[in-house]
């Protein structure tokens, strides 16, 4: 689990820590954080790679990039001896991406004690939009899974699938 650096005053700093511990999923989507504070997250993502049967931007793809930059701001929001989890998220397709990047920002619409909750846009390169979403996430005390990062190891055994 991502907690957020005590460390990093510097923008660039804290960005390059972000960029470090993305995850696995925006690690395979290709997402890089460009800017990040509780009040705006911004992040890329490449078209190739990330497309549905038709060669279309596959819609799950700008979700997760939604919920990534969502996710991120509602951390920083959180602070660092707290965490955040996504509980809701909406999204409405405005139009195909076929290639290039597309660029996700998240604003922040409230932030309190206990949820926050961000508006994020995702356009294309000619800054038309591609997708619109909402995204709420309850503030913990508490780590999710006792804070543990799941191992890298990506080979199960058949014995420990059981």
């Amino acid at each position: 689990m991502l907690v957020v650096p005590s460390t990093a005053s510097d923008p660039t700093e804290l960005l390059n820590e972000l960029n470090e511990h993305r995850g696995e999923l925006s690690e395979r989507l290709g997402i890089v954080l460009t800017e990040a504070s509780a009040q705006r997250v911004v992040a890329t993502m490449p078209v190739a790679g990330n497309r549905q049967p038709y060669g279309l931007l596959h819609g799950g793809a700008s979700v997760a990039l939604a919920e990534t930059v969502g996710s991120v701001a509602s951390m920083l929001a959180a602070g660092p001896s707290r965490s955040a989890v996504g509980i809701e998220i909406n999204a409405t397709h405005h139009r195909a991406a076929l290639d290039g990047i597309v660029t996700a920002v998240a604003t922040q619409i409230r932030a309190g004690a206990t949820l926050a909750t961000y508006d994020i846009r995702i356009t294309d390169e000619a800054g038309r939009p591609v997708c619109t979403c909402r995204l709420s996430c309850l503030l913990r005390d508490n780590p999710p899974a006792g804070g543990q990062v799941p191992p890298r190891n990506t080979q199960a055994t058949s014995a420990n699938a059981e």
